[in-house]
């Protein structure tokens, strides 16, 4: 197998020596020899309908051609050029800018926050009045330009290189706001309102921005979803470029207020600036406290790369909506409080999710969701969360690439719903289920919104390579399938008639799956026999 440039030395362990481990796993563990007794055949479960999808009856067992299963591991994005140095490179400082206060009504960049449903309310009691902002336009201002032209009650020089600003700030559509290392801290008063928005460029080096709770001096810790806190937002059109710095306490639960959020305008708002989708680089960064570390929407060709997020809150990076384009990658990422370490959900295409870390969320490390396709996730550690390690939801058509998911409190990687899922050269291992699980699910009584986020109800799997090891209810076990795909697939004590299972009929077959992939060397394929065509009413 081949590894990517900079794969770190666990990536590049020889996925043959992780046998090893798993036989000391077993060894330590008395709970796991339970797991590779042979089991009776468990009867076959009565068909469900899940989308009009009845299950198949019988299958066929067969030997399959293995040329179609050897791919070449997979190309991934140069990184070389997403440098601190590079971004820098992109700041036009020859124009100077213009500064002013004014009001928030009527400003594109503003009428989310403070247009219908009297949401000016929130401004003008935090403002005791007319609600007004910071505004950069036409040309390049370091922020702590800012200290000396604008009155002190709006923003403030609290100590050396330490501002305060009780006033939101919008980079204007031809506005540069660069805000570097002569700035210590920018503190964004919780109490006032601030906020900062780019509908420019904005640059942010070698700094640290934090919501600020002045009451407490300290910073705007998470208390509850729906209380105010200061936050970052881009919009369609811009550039945004956050590199070696810090980020704290951002974020809370209303629309692109959840922490730092690269956003197209809103579809209305969109039609009317016809403005492109914004794009940027956040580089070798830390975010914490975080409602969302990262969220962005319709956005394309964002890089996220080398950066920690620790201890957010919902989640740790979370592309959303037709973004696409996306690298995500060498990020580590932990602490989750409510949700997922890192998710992709609702048409996020074409994107490279590799050489990340994450552990010790509260759901699941990793999640590609709703119509998410063509995706590549490879190279990625995924362990310790406290549910799945990858989970698929509705997306067909990815490729998981020498990913190791280990030790996670549900399944290794779980996939619903998703069909053309190629699982090659990864390792999961001490997972407590199953090490890969495919099921289908009927989500029709659930709040899913059907006509807005469609799926069919099926499952097809192709997996080649890795190790399936010391899982807890067994290497592999799939619901109902269009078709399974094995090929060099390690498993565990896999001679027994429980080192790999399926629900339903196919646990009948698995003598037969086993001599040929085991014995013989061959690739298996699963197929039902009754055509797919008579399988949907």
């Amino acid at each position: 197998m081949q590894t990517a440039k900079g794969v770190p030395d666990m990536i590049s362990t020889r996925i043959g020596s992780l046998s090893l481990l798993a036989g000391a796993m077993l060894l330590a563990s008395a709970g796991a020899f339970a797991n590779v007794e042979p089991t009776a055949p468990q009867p076959a479960k009565p068909a469900t309908v899940a989308k009009e999808l009845q299950q198949a009856k019988t299958y066929t067992v067969s030997s399959a051609p293995t040329d179609a299963l050897n791919l070449a591991a997979p190309k991934l994005p140069d990184l070389s050029g997403f440098t601190a140095e590079a971004a820098a490179a992109k700041i036009v400082r020859s124009k100077p800018g213009k500064i002013s206060v004014r009001r928030m009504m009527q400003e594109d960049a503003l009428k989310d926050f403070i247009g219908g449903d009297n949401k000016m309310a929130e401004w003008v009691v935090r403002q005791h009045g007319i609600p007004q902002a910071i505004f950069v336009d036409d040309g390049y201002m370091n922020l702590k330009d800012l200290a000396q032209k604008l009155p002190k009650q709006y923003f403030s020089e609290t100590s050396p290189g330490v501002y305060l600003s009780k006033l939101p700030i919008v980079v204007g559509r031809k506005g540069i706001l660069e805000i570097d290392g002569q700035t210590q801290e920018l503190r964004l008063s919780q109490e006032a309102g601030s906020f900062l928005v780019n509908d420019g460029q904005l640059f942010v080096r070698d700094t640290k921005i934090t919501g600020w709770r002045e009451k407490e001096n300290g910073p705007a810790t998470f208390r509850s979803p729906k209380e105010f806190r200061p936050f970052l937002l881009a919009w369609g059109g811009t550039e945004t470029y956050i590199v070696n710095s810090k980020m704290a306490s951002f974020g809370y639960a209303n629309s692109k207020s959840y922490g730092v959020s690269i956003s197209q305008y809103t579809p209305n708002m969109a039609k009317v600036l016809k403005r492109p989708e914004p794009t940027g680089w956040i580089v070798g960064s830390e975010f914490s406290d975080m409602w969302y570390g990262f969220y962005c929407y319709e956005t394309r060709d964002f890089v996220v790369k080398g950066n920690t997020y620790k201890d957010n809150i919902v989640y740790g990076i979370d592309p959303h909506d037709r973004s696409h384009g996306l690298i995500i990658a060498e990020n580590t990422v932990h602490g989750t409080k409510k949700k997922h370490g890192i998710i992709i959900s609702r048409e996020v295409n074409d994107s490279f999710i590799f050489n990340n870390k994450s552990f010790d969320n509260h759901l699941s490390g990793l999640v590609i969701d709703r119509n998410s396709v063509n995706n590549i996730i490879a190279y990625n550690e995924i362990y310790k969360n406290h549910t799945d390690g990858i989970t698929l939801y509705e997306s067909a058509d990815n490729l998981l690439w020498g990913n190791k998911v280990i030790s996670n409190k549900r399944h290794g990687i779980r996939i619903r719903n998703s069909v053309n899922i190629r699982l090659y050269e990864n390792v999961a291992m001490a997972n407590g289920l199953t090490g890969v699980y495919g099921h289908i699910k009927d989500l029709s009584d659930t709040d899913r919104d059907i006509k807005l986020d469609p799926f069919d109800a099926q499952v097809s799997l192709i997996v080649v390579g890795g190790e399936l090891a010391a899982n807890g209810s067994g290497p592999l076990s799939i619901d109902s399938p269009l078709s399974v795909e094995l090929y060099r697939v390690s498993m565990l004590a896999p001679t027994k008639s429980s080192g790999i299972s399926f629900n339903g009929i196919l646990g009948e077959r698995q003598d037969e799956i086993l001599d040929l992939l085991v014995r013989q060397q061959k690739a298996v394929l699963i197929d039902p026999v009754e055509r797919q065509t008579e399988m949907q009413d």
